[in-house]
């Protein structure tokens, strides 16, 4: 095959490249698959990203149509090639790496070129015959990829800020569900990993459901703070090359081809430069990244063992976990869980120095802020969907140990502060500890209190919420 069935000539301000023939892509993506060849994720990986970009692109494609600024036949190829990506069509075309310089200008021009060369082909033109439609003229029209891109990744985290609060809900729901499950099975509340007060298992779940819950309604807040958006803000805020009544045609096309409330930044200038938004994302994605590992670590210490830990629950077993030891099964869920915690904590501090990075009128920075960000959310609402389906659902209790463990432990004695005093109910831990006698035998010996009474001071089931009555009504 010659060279010229393998390749087209196309030409940028540096010059004349070779493209691979069969490409949608074209020159300037080229140059940026040269260059940066660094993280080795394209953008296609997060479709969520590449189907952004064509909503955006055909939203301005639709307003400078309107505007009469661009040919009806032109305006329908770009919208029908843009409709093409939205479908999950020519994804692989996006190739380029998240990680990049020119604040994104290289994601932008792909998606300028892909959609150029599909839409020449629908006029029936070669890819690369861009005399007839081209990349900059006609699919970057009233643009820039100051206010397209950041555009794109807002409703890009606005689409998989969804999906991971529908995970949340879902795991939320599975604790509260363990936690109904739990509420008979008392067992011993630790506090610095030592016996505190009585407590039910299903209480256990229930904080662990009311932690993740809150988390819920929190990412929705922070889904209708990005949709505020900074198009038709050009090159730096100012509108530069677009007519006065651009901006808000672009915006109601982009509401209704993307079904997402978007609204037009009150100060172009400023939200073309302000990270803010996203620095907020990502410490709500930190703190809930902290309190699913917390539950995880939880998790782990709850069922350590089986003969020689806490091992008051069960995890599902998932895979054999040791190629030396037989038997052994690890809590692998919950460590992954952990992992994908670890990483979001360090994407949010990439995400931190990025923001404070800007200069002037620009935050060169913004892939490295896209790519942390989207990545945090991907990896939180797989490990969500992960840890409740592989693990919460099938968790099991053992009740007889979690009972043993009460009845053994000195913590029950805190039950008798308000009657027996603090200085006396001290003694009677020590001694108990000393000794290895529990604490009722010890306060009956003593005659400090009638059978009657120790049996209901000392019910767990009253010591897991408020006394009725006060603590009068005990005695």
């Amino acid at each position: 095959m010659s060279d010229s069935a393998r390749f087209r000539v196309e030409k940028d301000l540096l010059g004349e490249r070779r493209v691979p023939a069969q490409a949608y892509y074209g020159v300037q993506t080229l140059r940026a698959l040269e260059n940066f060849s660094i993280s080795g994720i394209p953008v296609s990986h997060f479709p969520d990203l590449v189907i952004s970009l064509a909503m955006v692109k055909k939203a301005c494609a639709e307003a400078n149509r309107k505007l009469g600024k661009l040919q009806s036949n032109q305006a329908d190829v770009i919208a029908a090639a843009c409709d093409e990506v939205i479908r999950g069509e020519w994804h692989g075309e996006f190739c380029v790496d998240m990680i990049q310089g020119g604040a994104g200008t290289s994601t932008n021009m792909n998606a300028n070129e892909v959609i150029a060369n599909r839409a020449l082909e629908l006029l029936g033109h070669e890819r690369g015959d861009y005399e007839h439609l081209h990349p900059n003229i006609h699919v970057n029209m009233s643009q820039s990829t100051n206010d397209v891109y950041p555009t794109a990744l807002r409703l890009a985290m606005i689409f998989g800020l969804r999906q991971l609060a529908a995970a949340t809900e879902a795991l939320r729901g599975a604790l509260a569900e363990k936690g109904a499950e739990f509420q008979p099975i008392l067992k011993m509340g630790r506090t610095q990993l030592q016996d505190a007060v009585p407590m039910s298992l299903g209480q256990e779940f229930n904080a662990f459901a009311t932690t993740i819950g809150e988390e819920v309604a929190r990412l929705r807040e922070l889904a209708a703070l990005l949709s505020e958006v900074n198009l038709g803000g050009t090159a730096i805020g100012t509108g530069l090359n677009t007519e006065s009544e651009y901006r808000d045609i672009a915006l109601e096309q982009l509401r209704t081809i993307a079904g997402v409330p978007v609204t037009a930044a009150a100060d172009l200038v400023e939200a073309t430069s302000d990270m803010g938004g996203f620095v907020l994302l990502s410490g709500m994605l930190k703190r809930t990244a902290i309190k699913l590992s917390k539950i995880c670590n939880d998790l782990r210490l709850l069922s350590s063992g089986p003969r020689c830990g806490l091992n008051e629950i069960n995890l599902p077993q998932k895979q054999p976990g040791s190629s030396i030891m037989p038997g052994k099964v690890n809590p692998v869920i919950p460590e992954a869980v952990n992992q994908v915690a670890f990483n979001v904590i360090g994407n949010d501090t990439a995400v931190t120095m990025a923001a404070e990075a800007g200069q002037l009128q620009l935050n060169v920075m913004e892939p490295l802020i896209g790519f942390k960000l989207l990545e945090s959310i991907r990896y939180l609402g797989a490990a969500m969907e992960a840890l409740r389906r592989d693990c919460i659902e099938g968790i099991t209790a053992n009740e007889e140990v979690c009972r043993s463990y009460l009845q053994r432990s000195i913590g029950l004695v805190t039950a008798l502060n308000p009657y027996l005093g603090y200085g006396k109910t001290s003694q009677i831990a020590q001694k108990a500890l000393q000794t290895g006698r529990s604490v009722a035998e010890l306060v009956l010996e003593e005659k400090l209190l009638s059978p009657e009474e120790l049996e209901r001071l000392l019910s767990p089931e009253s010591m897991t919420a408020p006394r009725p009555g006060g603590l009068d009504a005990a005695v």
